[in-house]
């Protein structure tokens, strides 16, 4: 059995958001209450999925303010923010007033790319330059520079009575450009993340490398270990990295026999697509992790992915009912956690369930 005394430092969990179309509003307020909840048991970090054109969040700064008014400690984020779909100059305005808002509690997840079903919506999205956006690295190094509060132009200063004007991006938000996160799931992508200042979020999703053995856990390590060493080149101009591993579990100690045949069943019909690559790139899915939460810590402590991070976001399982979502968040922060050697933040005493 690998070595498992390091304790994990910090614990999140990644919501889905989901919604009925027909009554969009119940859906918010219910991952709301969910982050409400991660705070009263101690959770570190609470996270949000970004969806467009589906019946998830599409506007996650806005839920993340919302919830920035619901609680006082927590820290919130997006797993993650395609820039795909984004203006970085007007992305850096909202997320720094929302930062602002919640006392320098935000993490911006970020990734690069073109958007899913390009093609469908670009006539709409960008209907003057469709073939001319750049979706690469580039889009979100802009950001990150807005961000930082750098210039933006050269004009500042008053005019007239009133109007005074800034060249950089206001309101600025100090310490935000250290909390930016990048979600990774290439080797190539977890260097330049290293490289270029971000944080690692790597998920249940990696990209082996030509040649490469196609295990999903000891490709993630690689990956890490590689934007460790990235991240050290560069920790002077950058500062200190950090890396956050998010993969699915589902703890069953207070499920109700039914909740338990509900959770098997879902992760049964998951497991095929993490037995081979899938797709033209080849991509690997982790397998969902359930069980007790005594069954889930062994199984994570010998995932080589997981043996190189001291923080974790698990993801909480999608088209789950609120009562599922309230369980596992509790035995993740009774049980779970706690076997992993983590403490719960502003908490003074979980006792295991179980």
């Amino acid at each position: 059995m690998p070595d498992s005394s390091r304790p994990l430092r910090k614990l999140g969990f990644l919501a889905i958001g989901l919604f009925d179309p027909a009554d969009p509003a119940a859906g918010h307020e219910s991952t709301l209450q969910v982050i409400e909840l991660g705070e009263r048991l101690g959770f570190d970090s609470a996270w949000l999925r970004h969806r467009h054109l589906q019946f998830g969040i599409s506007s996650p700064i806005a839920v993340m303010a919302a919830a920035s008014q619901r609680t006082s400690r927590i820290e919130l984020g997006t797993a993650v923010t395609p820039m795909g779909w984004e203006n970085p100059l007007r992305l850096a305005e909202d997320l720094a007033t929302v930062d602002l808002l919640a006392g320098g509690r935000i993490n911006p997840g970020l990734s690069v790319g073109e958007p899913m079903h390009y093609d469908t919506v670009k006539h709409e999205l960008y209907p003057d330059s469709a073939e001319l956006e750049d979706f690469s690295y580039a889009r979100v190094e802009r950001l990150a520079r807005f961000i930082a509060g750098e210039p933006v132009r050269q004009f500042s200063g008053k005019q007239g009575v009133v109007e005074e004007f800034s060249n950089r991006v206001e309101p600025h938000s100090s310490g935000l450009r250290g909390r930016l996160w990048y979600g990774a799931a290439s080797k190539k992508s977890a260097i330049w993340a290293g490289e270029n200042g971000f944080n690692l979020l790597s998920s249940s999703v990696v990209f082996a490398e030509a040649g490469q053995e196609p295990a999903f856990a000891q490709i993630q390590q690689s990956q890490i270990r590689a934007y460790r060493e990235a991240a050290a080149k560069s920790a002077q101009a950058h500062g200190a990295a950090r890396v956050s591993q998010g993969l699915v579990v589902i703890p069953t100690d207070s499920a109700s026999p039914k909740q338990r045949e509900k959770y098997q069943r879902y992760v049964d019909e998951r497991t095929p697509r993490t037995l081979s690559p899938q797709g033209p790139k080849g991509m690997l899915f982790a397998a969902d992790l359930i069980g007790t939460s005594d069954q889930i810590a062994a199984q994570l402590h010998a995932h080589a992915g997981f043996q190189e991070v001291d923080e974790v976001a698990f993801a909480l399982p999608f088209s789950f009912d609120h009562e599922d979502y309230v369980q596992i968040l509790t035995d993740i922060a009774t049980n779970l956690g706690p076997a992993l050697g983590w403490a719960p933040a502003g908490v003074e005493h979980l006792g295991r369930t179980s």
